[in-house]
């Protein structure tokens, strides 16, 4: 198949040229390499790329998708589009084999952002504050700040380096990977507060280890960048301490922002806070949090109406 891998490869470059994101130009090589192993023991080993047909794809699909979410579902068939697209337009498909596959229907208001409540969110505060002295609670305190303050994904937070911290301007320099676009994100008091202890229970733990090469803004106990597993374990364990149930590290982002929203900013200006491609995806966060829909409901004349006849008292 060392021709599937030189198309691919081309088809890989000529995604990244197109500015698509890293972390999706990531995604169609690895389904492509999906795809690739699956021809090769194809029930029928001769099998050339010519060859491949729409049933044989279909299979594919059924077999990578099997008790899969629909969004995993449209994601390979998206992505299994766009190669076929590829190989269609080079001549390696007479007609596009992956043409006529349909994927799920979503509808992103079927599944609307979990947030953490507020007394939910007070309780792991608590419980972070309270907890282990030294390095480990600043760290925990730290994270927890710019999960909740920022609205970060897990990824920016782990590839974070010292040097995208300005204590100065007090933003954050998250990079690009997923979008393709990096920006800058303006910190509140409260990250603020918790990034500078961080920072000096960091640089005396790293002196202790002898480890004062290490880069990554969040170290762990051995001085190493935390990894994305480490920190999703981090907040479960503290989640359980608090008693507040199963808290993910993405609800931190939704937290963030639908109370930005009803503290009355734009939808635009939180578009641009959590770094979303398409405002479309902002506009979710209406669904669970619009200020104006409250007051919309306290002007009702239901009220009025419930006060004349006693009923509220």
């Amino acid at each position: 198949m060392h021709r599937w891998n030189r198309l691919i490869g081309m088809y890989v470059e000529e995604c990244r040229l197109r500015g698509l994101s890293a972390g999706y130009v990531e995604g169609v090589a690895r389904e492509a390499d999906r795809l690739g192993a699956y021809l090769r023991r194809c029930r029928r080993p001769e099998l050339s790329l010519e060859e491949v047909t729409m049933p044989i794809l279909v299979e594919y699909v059924r077999g990578r998708t099997s008790f899969k979410a629909k969004a995993t579902v449209y994601g390979v068939v998206s992505k299994l589009k766009g190669i076929g697209r590829f190989l269609s337009m080079h001549g390696v498909w007479i007609s596009d084999a992956a043409r006529w596959i349909r994927g799920p229907k979503l509808d992103s208001r079927s599944h609307l952002p979990r947030r953490i409540g507020e007394e939910r969110m007070r309780k792991l505060w608590e419980a972070a504050a309270t907890g282990r002295q030294g390095y480990s609670r600043s760290l925990c305190l730290a994270v927890l700040a710019t999960l909740y303050g920022t609205g970060l994904r897990r990824g920016e937070l782990v590839r974070l380096v010292v040097g995208d911290w300005d204590s100065q301007e007090r933003i954050l320099r998250i990079d690009g990977r997923k979008t393709g676009r990096g920006r800058n994100s303006a910190v509140p008091e409260m990250v603020v507060r918790c990034m500078e202890h961080y920072l000096v229970a960091r640089q005396n733990h790293l002196m202790k280890l002898g480890r004062m090469e290490e880069d990554a803004l969040f170290v762990n106990l051995h001085g190493q960048r935390l990894s994305p597993g480490a920190i999703s374990r981090a907040i479960g364990r503290l989640a359980d301490r608090a008693g507040v149930g199963k808290i993910t590290l993405h609800m931190f982002r939704h937290s963030c922002a639908s109370e930005l929203i009803e503290a009355g900013l734009s939808l635009p200006e939180v578009q641009a806070v959590l770094g979303h491609q398409c405002i479309g995806t902002t506009m979710r966060y209406l669904s669970i949090s619009d200020p104006r829909r409250h007051e919309a409901v306290a002007r009702h004349p239901l009220n009025d109406i419930l006060e004349l006849e006693g009923v509220a008292s």
